[in-house]
């Protein structure tokens, strides 16, 4: 289809772009302007989408481009979209109302509403809930098609995370990273010895309640008097991006700590640190066994309480607890292992196991705890605190090196099943 016809087929024309139709105009008969595999697109789909393209470029104060190219454009993005979303519905990708109703509370978040607000100040401006509702669906699932299908597609190799560690980006991007909030005391470079060690002796004062306690902006703020601090958050920066004053010190500091004073030409800094994150990571493991007893249309949750408590008494009797598990849990994944789930960190189970877990002595089994999955009894066996600094420098290096690569491989993709579908431009 030439873009003459498709532009009569959409109802399509500059002044259409530009601004309503007249009210002489001829009416517009909907009519399909594309077959893409087992989906249509509509002329007024397209009519629709030009809309927003248009007020969207306008509203930024982007030039249109040429109307031809702005259709064309329009239309592929349309049967791209088709594309995803029929693959997105032969693997059966759905998206439920929990998590729709999750993601517009984000997105109303961002704009400073709650939910409610947002659906208000869209129909304020003439836009519907339900429509946008959808679009974000779509957009949904549009994103788990491309993660699943571009995901699998990136592999990156221990030699590429050992030399992208090697290069001056690689050791910059794996610095800790200091969350940092300063406090000076000026003093003038004309005061005298008394004015100075006056000086001193406060901020001295106010770093050991600080070190003692007392909350790092409470303390300052409240200082008063004729000792008045300026500075404030630095936000978060790597060690190279610190002031050079702070370059020596803040190595030295857990999250929560503050440094003894430190004098400068400009008068006393306080130094507290707020956070960090990048460094030394020494994380506390848990090594864990379970049974986990499932309830069904056959057995209810009672009885699968009650069996659960039935196999922590066997164990706590004698018999072995990985046998147990052998015989009666219901995760495939760890009862051949004996309900082995090896050395676990915070945070990798759901919360109320997890809880089990640190209310568990080594040795012990817990009482028969509920998760989503059904009912668990957990046995710990043993506690150990694990350097993981290095294994964390090679995750982030392997994370940064993969979103690097995704929309190489995602543009990849998109053309690879554009050319492999289907599409009749009518």
């Amino acid at each position: 289809m030439t873009i003459k016809q498709l532009l009569l087929a959409a109802g399509l024309s500059a002044a259409v772009i530009a601004g309503p139709t007249p009210r002489a105009a001829t009416e517009i008969i909907d009519q399909v302007v594309a077959i893409v595999d087992d989906d249509i697109i509509m002329a007024s789909e397209l009519r629709e989408r030009l809309g927003a393209v248009t007020d969207s470029l306008q509203a930024r104060g982007v030039d249109m481009p040429p109307e031809d190219v702005l259709i064309r454009e329009t239309l592929d993005r349309l049967i791209l979209e088709s594309i995803q979303l029929q693959k997105g519905m032969r693997v059966g990708v759905r998206i439920s109302d929990a998590q729709l109703d999750a993601a517009l509370q984000r997105i109303a978040a961002q704009n400073g509403m709650g939910l409610e607000q947002f659906r208000t100040a869209l129909e304020q401006q003439g836009q519907s809930y339900n429509d946008m509702r959808e679009q974000v669906r779509r957009e949904m699932i549009i994103q788990r098609v491309q993660a699943g299908n571009v995901n699998q597609r990136i592999q990156i190799t221990d030699k590429e995370v050992d030399n992208f560690l090697a290069t001056e980006e690689g050791q910059k991007l794996t610095q800790p990273e200091y969350h940092i909030v300063h406090a000076l005391l000026a003093v003038s470079p004309d005061a005298s010895k008394a004015e100075v060690a006056a000086a001193r002796a406060h901020v001295e004062d106010l770093a050991r309640r600080i070190q003692s306690g007392e909350p790092f902006d409470k303390a300052v703020s409240a200082s008063g008097g004729r000792y008045r601090f300026s500075g404030g958050d630095l936000g978060w920066r790597k060690l190279d991006d610190l002031p050079s004053l702070f370059i020596a010190v803040a190595p030295t500091l857990a999250a929560g700590e503050t440094a003894d004073p430190i004098r400068s030409d400009s008068g006393f800094h306080l130094v507290h640190m707020a956070e960090v994150r990048g460094g030394d990571q020494i994380v506390s493991q848990t090594e864990v066994r379970h049974i986990l007893i499932k309830p069904s249309e056959i057995l209810g949750d009672d009885e699968a309480r009650e069996l659960a408590a039935s196999l922590k008494a066997r164990a706590e009797a004698g018999e072995h607890f990985a046998d147990l598990a052998r015989q009666y849990s219901k995760d495939i994944g760890s009862a051949q292992e004996g309900g082995e789930l090896g050395w676990t960190m915070p945070g990798q189970m759901v919360p109320e196991f997890e809880q089990a877990v640190n209310d568990t002595a080594v040795g012990e089994i817990s009482d028969p705890v509920r998760t989503q999955f059904g009912w668990h009894i957990v046995k710990v066996e043993g506690r150990r605190e694990q350097d993981m600094t290095e294994e964390a420098i090679r995750a982030r290096a392997r994370d940064y090196l993969h979103n690097r690569k995704y929309q190489e491989e995602l543009d990849a993709w998109l053309r690879q099943v554009r050319d492999e579908a289907f599409v009749d431009i009518k």
